[in-house]
């Protein structure tokens, strides 16, 4: 098995409403993916965001901590072949105009907060957002 480290976001807009992403066509996360050479765990966050949304204008509100799961695989269930490490931030946007740039990725939208949870294909992304975000 080998272990990664990644990095993304909780992104609010003015309505309060949250960014979720769609991988593969088969699955829903929130953005995020991995940390690459030379960055840190906030600049691959904001990079991600922007690759798998096409939002830039991010103000960080603070950082949310972090957990870990398997990937998701492409039949939608648990890859044990990478456990993740994924450290996560709160941001606001002022965008609302959501266009992915990265082919992975090819649907974003907005969701209100409530709905989010729901939505989140791995049980491990849905048990942080109401942890770290609902209940904050």
């Amino acid at each position: 098995m080998i272990q990664t480290i990644s990095a993304g976001g909780i992104v609010l807009n003015k309505r309060g409403q949250v960014l979720v992403v769609n991988q593969n066509g088969t699955s829903w996360s929130l953005p995020k993916g991995h940390i690459e050479e030379g960055e840190d765990a906030l600049t691959a966050a904001r990079r991600e965001i922007y690759e798998e949304a096409g939002i830039r204008n991010l103000t960080l509100i603070q950082e949310l901590g972090s957990y870990q799961r398997f990937r998701i695989g492409k039949n939608g269930g648990e890859d044990e072949a990478e456990l993740k490490t994924i450290s996560m931030f709160l941001f606001e946007t002022t965008e609302l105009a959501l266009s992915p740039v990265d082919e992975a990725n090819p649907e974003a939208r907005w969701v209100d907060k409530d709905n989010v949870a729901g939505l989140l294909t791995h049980p491990k992304d849905r048990e942080f957002f109401m942890t770290s975000f609902l209940r904050s």
